[in-house]
């Protein structure tokens, strides 16, 4: 297949799924596997279009951005409070993503891992509906530390493939009372860092296969994953006004039970 047809669907996955809560990492492992683009090359192209949706994210969300980095005064995920919940929650899965980032990248990137987290995910996110507390934080300035290491020690579940940062992070904010959509933009806001830090070190690590005839389809991936992404958040955040996650739930399952169903066939 040629590689700017490659870059624009795989652009597309990671812009849609990156901040919604079915995994990007687990959606990239199976359609490169479709698509037979696997390998050092593809795992530095999915590294590139990553930095896509988070700036996508970023422009989304850049006025919250903008008010930490003032560091002015505020409550909650605001001004120097919401830079100390920030880094608070990003610490918990830094660690661990750093002591064991090798050994997860050698033995839990496989199309079977990601079914796995896909369904564990599904049914943990139709647990967390049905069994919803009683709503006490609507809004980013009463979300307090307590919150922040929660949302941080559940971001390290993520680290397998499958599970969804978003999923993860969001279900753990409903847990402890936030609000669908206030724990949806803390999620996105706080997983910035963590994401972009991460990004950027697998970049550098990576940066032998990057070569001057790679830049049209790198570019091409990384807008495609930029307008994707940027589309799937603001109509995601939209959504949670009206919807629960349950559809994302079900179709986590679905896709789970499909892709062992190919696995176990020798489709992929």
């Amino acid at each position: 297949m040629h590689d700017i047809l490659i870059a624009i669907i795989l652009g597309m996955v990671e812009g849609v799924t990156e901040f919604v809560p079915i995994s990007s990492t687990g959606h990239l492992i199976v359609v490169g596997h479709m698509l037979g683009f696997t390998g050092d090359r593809a795992a530095t192209f999915e590294i590139f279009i990553q930095l896509g949706a988070i700036l996508a994210v970023a422009v989304i969300l850049r006025e919250r951005i903008f008010s930490i980095l003032r560091l002015g005064p505020g409550t909650g995920a605001q001004g120097r409070s919401g830079l100390l919940l920030v880094i608070l929650t990003s610490i918990p899965a830094g660690i661990v993503g750093l002591l064991l980032n090798g050994p997860i990248k050698q033995h839990l990137f496989s199309p079977t891992t990601v079914a796995i987290g896909w369904g564990l995910g599904g049914v943990a996110l139709l647990l967390i509906e049905h069994f919803l507390p009683p709503i006490s934080v609507q809004s980013m300035a009463r979300i307090r530390p307590v919150h922040a290491l929660g949302i941080g020690l559940s971001q390290c579940l993520s680290l397998w493939p499958g599970v969804s940062r978003s999923a993860s992070t969001i279900g753990a904010g409903m847990v402890m009372g936030i609000d669908r959509k206030t724990a949806a933009e803390y999620s996105f806001l706080a997983g910035l860092p963590l994401i972009t830090a991460a990004t950027l070190f697998d970049l550098i690590q990576n940066r032998s296969m990057l070569h001057r005839a790679d830049i049209p389809m790198f570019a091409v991936g990384f807008l495609t994953s930029f307008l994707a992404g940027w589309i799937a958040v603001r109509f995601f955040l939209n959504l949670l006004n009206k919807w629960t996650l349950r559809p994302f739930a079900w179709y986590r399952i679905v896709a789970s039970l499909a892709l062992l169903g190919f696995i176990v066939a020798g489709k992929i």
